[in-house]
Formats: structure tokens, C-alpha cells, sequence
């Protein structure tokens, strides 16, 4: 049976989360990390939208991103595909990274960071590899 299509708008505020594969690990090292951030920030310039967080853990990636005109289908399409060929390339490896499709939770955008703020003053001892908030603004901001 087919997939449903994804409902997207113009303008929305997503959490999304991308899993690996089975649960493997999709960053070995602190290179691959900067390699998917090199995507992420690479994508950005190219499509416009708003990077307010991410998480990036060893086996799943947590985003915050706001959309302008291009949806997040083809910004995470694009950002999945090089960072896996990257990755094959460099381990030496072929085939899927990443779990099937990412998920994507529509959330109201100020509500949503001000919650997460809170989270994160409370859960300083969560073991995360990256958070960096409001790192990416859209271009021309």
C-alpha cells in the first residue's frame, strides 16, 4: 500500500526526528557530526529556511526548522541523501542510514521554543551531543 503524501505548508514550525537505521548509529565521531552540520547549514543557505535547534545523538537527529517556500519533504530529502553518501563513502560502507521516512511534528513555533527552553535548564545532565539554539537564522536575517 502506498504512503500517504505529507501535509505541508508554507511558514510552519517542525520538530523532526530522523532515526538510523535499525537503530545503528549514524555518527561515529565528531567528524561525522560536523559533516551533517556542513549539510544542514549547506541546505539552509539553498532553501531558506530557519534552523532554531538541533540534537544531535548517536543513533537519531533532533531538528527545530521553520519552512519558507520549499517544503521540508525535499530540504530533509536533500539533507538525508548527501549526508549518507558522505557517510557510506567514508566508513566504507553501502545502503540505508537512516530509518525510513523522518517524522515531523507540527508545532505552534513560539510556544514550542519556550517549552524547550525549560527542558533544557532542567535536563543539563542529559547527555547530548550538540544543542546549540538559534545557531541559523534564514538568510538575509
Amino acid at each position: 500500500m502506498a504512503r500517504k503524501p505529507r501535509v505541508e505548508f508554507d511558514g510552519v514550525f517542525y520538530h523532526v526526528i530522523v532515526r538510523g537505521n535499525q537503530r545503528q548509529k549514524i555518527f561515529g565521531d565528531d567528524r561525522d557530526r560536523l559533516a551533517y552540520l556542513e549539510r544542514l547549514e549547506q541546505y539552509r543557505e539553498r532553501f531558506g529556511f530557519s534552523v532554531y535547534a538541533y540534537v544531535l545523538m548517536a543513533n537519531h537527529i533532533h531538528l527545530l526548522v521553520e519552512t519558507k517556500i520549499v517544503p521540508l519533504s525535499k530540504i530533509m530529502q536533500g539533507i538525508q541523501f548527501t549526508y549518507t553518501q558522505t557517510f557510506n563513502r567514508r566508513h566504507r560502507t553501502v545502503g540505508h542510514l537512516f530509518q525510513g521516512r523522518y517524522k515531523a511534528i507540527l508545532c505552534d513555533r513560539d510556544e514550542y521554543l519556550l517549552e524547550l527552553a525549560g527542558i533544557k535548564r532542567q535536563n543539563l545532565s542529559y547527555e547530548i551531543n550538540f544543542f546549540i539554539p538559534f545557531l541559523f537564522n534564514s538568510p538575509g536575517q
